[in-house]
């Protein structure tokens, strides 16, 4: 089956539920829900996501916990922190992708697949960090559609 970068991230998003939620060991879920993926290169970008959002999980968490005010990390709803690990891993390891592209497809998934409120909420954290981020200069992004934060700060 042929996908789009779109269905790839929710592949990606059912492997992570599945083995969260689950417990099962992710080489079994990756097999199980990804046996319908033919295309090579949707397939490793599946694949690099995974890696990197479970090998990166407790740093991922600790920048969300660092931008929650008056909210407690065990209450965000599953979906929105996976959406939220999965946009942080491309932002810190995917330089092809775009920061806009990137938070634009977490907010999306979040407002799919959970709450009325997730994609505002998964928006400004994730907003938020890419600030944090930018400043302290560890995005390292290549390509065109590059989100320009100081433009953005200037029209304020």
């Amino acid at each position: 089956m042929r996908i789009s970068r779109r269905e790839a991230r929710i592949k990606v998003l059912n492997v992570l539920y599945a083995h969260w939620i689950g417990k099962d060991p992710i080489g079994k879920v990756k097999k199980d829900l990804l046996a319908d993926v033919e295309d090579a290169d949707k397939l490793l970008f599946i694949n690099k996501l995974i890696d990197v959002v479970i090998n990166n999980v407790k740093e991922f968490d600790k920048l969300i916990k660092e931008k929650l005010d008056n909210w407690e990390f065990n209450r965000i709803a599953m979906i929105d922190k996976i959406a939220m690990r999965m946009a942080l891993a491309e932002m810190l390891f995917f330089p092809e992708i775009p920061t806009k592209v990137t938070i634009n497809e977490a907010i999306d998934i979040g407002k799919e697949y959970s709450t009325k409120t997730s994609g505002s909420f998964i928006n400004g954290v994730l907003d938020s960090i890419n600030v944090n981020l930018t400043k302290d200069k560890k995005l390292n992004k290549t390509g065109r559609g590059l989100l320009d934060i100081k433009s953005k700060r200037n029209e304020k």
